[in-house]
């Protein structure tokens, strides 16, 4: 009867430390599902604000997601799409740069046929020391129309190339 009791006793404790166990584990998986939802939370939101936060935020995720893989499991089911960065979100993502881009082109061309009728202009009204000012300043607003053109050229080229990367 002694015996028969303590096995008893033995496997009420055991099972109470398993439901302990099991109950801790839930309450880490949970913790772990909701830190990696605040975390990537605001990165999409800031992803969606400037595409090029994408190219910061994607090797973090890659690393969170082979650390925690069975809670990005869960979270690409819940979505039903990869977590956070889907391949739709990519490409989006990669739209809108192009369309900044498009955008920014436009009014960069815009600004300087203003700056440069401007000075043509001048150019047209003046005669001698003030004319050869005015197409050297004509000159300098061309060369820095041509500068700010390739700077921002050469960061969107980088920029759409590290983001069509993301999809291959």
């Amino acid at each position: 009867m002694a015996v028969a009791l303590v096995l008893v006793i033995g496997l009420a404790a055991a099972g109470l430390a398993f439901a302990i166990v099991r109950e801790f584990r839930a309450l880490r998986r949970e913790a772990t599902l909701q830190a990696i939802l605040r975390t990537f939370g605001d990165a999409l939101g800031a992803v969606h604000q400037d595409p090029r936060l994408l190219l910061a935020w994607h090797p973090t995720a890659e690393s969170a997601r082979k650390l925690f893989p069975d809670a990005f499991a869960s979270l690409d089911a819940a979505r039903g799409e990869r977590f956070p960065f889907s391949r739709d979100l990519v490409e989006r993502a990669h739209a809108r740069w192009s369309t900044e881009w498009l955008a920014w082109e436009r009014s960069h061309d815009e600004e300087y046929r203003i700056k440069g009728a401007s000075v043509e202009q001048e150019i047209g009204a003046t005669s001698g020391e003030a004319a050869k000012l005015a197409k050297a300043r004509l000159d300098r607003v061309q060369h820095e129309k041509i500068e700010r053109y390739q700077q921002r050229y050469e960061e969107y080229i980088r920029t759409a190339q590290a983001l069509q990367a993301l999809l291959g």
